[in-house]
């Protein structure tokens, strides 16, 4: 079993910075990949980005060039850096786990085995 918890999030003007952490707990997960998503308010889950042990990195198109994905496998936290934020942006962001190689399966949420309860991000016009 593994436990993620998310933090960093809350309330933003467009433009500004936030950074979002997530450690994990309980299982050794420094070979897995760790992915990023957000839910809108009335939407889906949708893929932000994932980062693979490797530091390889996939992103979303609609942050790329604005946000920043890594991780510390020394102790199994992925980080998320968002930069000049939009209001479009707002939605709770969760981390998941999942396994295998970066591939278009990683934009899929039923692919990932352990989530996050979220944390809020409100970017304010």
């Amino acid at each position: 079993q593994v436990q993620l918890t998310e933090s960093g999030g809350g309330l933003v003007q467009t433009g500004g910075s936030l950074r979002l952490s997530c450690p994990t707990f309980g299982r050794t997960v420094s070979t897995y990949i760790m992915g990023w998503f957000r839910r809108a308010p009335g939407k889906e889950r949708v893929f932000v980005a994932a980062v693979a042990y490797s530091g390889d990195t996939m992103y979303a198109d609609s942050v790329k060039g604005r946000f920043t994905v890594s991780r510390d496998n020394a102790n199994g936290t992925t980080y998320l850096q968002m930069n000049n934020l939009k209001p479009e942006d707002t939605a709770v962001y969760y981390c998941g786990v999942t396994t295998g190689r970066l591939n278009i399966a990683t934009k899929v949420p039923w692919e990932y085995s352990f989530w996050g309860p979220g944390t809020q991000v409100t970017v304010s016009s």
